[in-house]
């Protein structure tokens, strides 16, 4: 029963193995998420200079109304009806209308004076928009979404593992805080792994974390564990999974955003000038979105869309302009608001330019993590085999290993289903094939 024995936590060679394996799975994805990451957190300037063409197109005189300037863009997307009116940040502007028809939206560019149109483009054919489906989904929808997931879930625990191994066992500050530039060799690339790993890991974890509310598993494990305990439908302002496209998801973020994508019943968007010009002196965060109703009865919707969610303000107007209620950033449900500063900080917007250095220090950081480590696995890689660290047959078992495996079983899901899939077709199938076993340097 010696072989049977319990410590509390795993030796180093044990944890090496969850990290080397964790990192077999996570290196390609980690290098993809921080490129399309970093990408995406230029976001506001990449579209403004996008945009930029028609930032100052109108010049001294009368604007057409806003409801004509709706009717322009209309006309120029056949059996459309009006989604969203974004209001123009500044006179000079085109205004951008986003119309839809069964749920494909298009963004329509009109001169708010002469009403010509002036650039039709589809919402998801944008350019971040592309980039964050790449990001998020892989361009592959839900399946892609999970498959995201997965993967950052499987890298929390590589930087969990990893912070263990690189945990300083003497007083020594070389190769622990900085590394040893000057050492050559493995040594070298161990510290710049090392190092590097150690000073992006908690802005890669708030990274990672704040990133899964919007995953198809975890997102809808989150909302179905938040219906469950307020005992109502739960309303959120963030999409989860492939929730940008489809008439499905075009339904939920309807319910849970007022009205803004879903298509809403043809009617006059005359009173469309009544809530512009209650909701421009109230100096929202841009851009501001004015959505018309839903369904009869139903109120107009006008909300600040800033990616700087805290900043980010919903309100309802009845036919005449006069606001029926409004709700601000502050009187949110406390998930909510957790919710809404991590997606802010995860896209940049939280706190300006420092926030996309920040994060883009992260991503140029993580993409070092990645490569030293190939570097170090091929440097230390004997031939013909994966090179994994040799485990013992009958380890003993580490009960605090155990009670962290669990905990982030309940926390990540996808994690633990996959853990268990992983553990049991290795126990039945790869144990049982002597070469597949050398090659993964499983023990016997």
């Amino acid at each position: 029963m010696a072989t049977l024995s319990t410590r509390r936590w795993p030796g180093y060679v044990a944890v090496w193995r969850w990290h080397f394996y964790a990192g077999l799975l996570c290196i390609p994805f980690v290098l993809w998420l921080a490129l399309t990451g970093a990408a995406y957190l230029f976001r506001p300037q990449v579209e403004a200079l996008i945009d930029r063409p028609y930032a100052h197109v109108a010049g001294a005189g009368p604007h057409a109304s806003a409801a004509a300037q709706v009717d322009a863009a209309l006309r120029a997307v056949p059996g459309a009806v009006l989604h969203r009116y974004q209001m123009p940040d500044t006179p000079e502007q085109a205004v951008q209308v986003i119309v839809g028809v069964h749920g494909r939206e298009t963004r329509v560019y009109v001169h708010p004076q002469t009403l010509a149109v002036l650039k039709t483009v589809g919402e998801q054919n944008r350019l971040m928009r592309v980039v964050f489906r790449l990001h998020g989904e892989l361009l592959a929808g839900n399946v892609g979404s999970y498959v995201v997931e997965l993967a950052a879930s499987w890298t929390i625990v590589m930087v969990l593992s990893g912070l263990f191994l690189w945990w300083p066992r003497s007083g020594a500050l070389a190769g622990v805080v900085y590394p040893r530039l000057h050492a050559g060799g493995r040594r070298f690339w161990r510290d710049l792994h090392g190092v590097s790993g150690f000073w992006v890991s908690a802005m890669t974890l708030l990274l990672l974390v704040s990133g899964l509310p919007w995953a198809k598993s975890w997102g809808t494990y989150l909302k179905t564990a938040r219906t469950m305990v307020e005992g109502s439908r739960v309303r959120q302002d963030w999409t989860i999974g492939a929730g940008a496209g489809g008439t499905r998801a075009m339904e939920d973020a309807h319910a849970e955003h007022g009205g803004m994508t879903m298509d809403h019943p043809r009617q006059s968007y005359g009173p469309l000038d009544r809530m512009v010009a209650t909701v421009k002196p109230l100096d929202l965060a841009p851009p501001v979105l004015i959505a018309p109703p839903a369904g009869k009865g139903q109120p107009w919707t006008a909300k600040s869309d800033s990616a700087d969610r805290p900043l980010r303000t919903d309100l309802e107007l009845d036919a005449t302009g006069r606001i029926v209620s409004r709700k601000d950033f502050a009187q949110r449900r406390l998930v909510d608001r957790i919710v809404g500063y991590g997606v802010a900080l995860h896209e940049g917007a939280l706190y300006g330019w420092l926030n996309q250095l920040v994060n883009l220090l992260t991503a140029l950081g993580l993409m070092l993590l990645a490569i030293s480590s190939v570097v170090l696995w091929w440097r230390r890689r004997p031939d013909g085999v994966l090179g994994a660290p040799h485990g013992r047959p009958r380890p003993a078992l580490a009960v605090g290993l155990v009670a962290v495996i669990v905990l982030l079983g309940v926390l990540l899901p996808l994690f633990g289903v996959s853990l268990v899939a992983v553990l049991l077709f290795e126990r039945l199938v790869l144990t049982r094939l002597p070469g597949a076993r050398r090659w993964l340097g499983l023990a016997g």
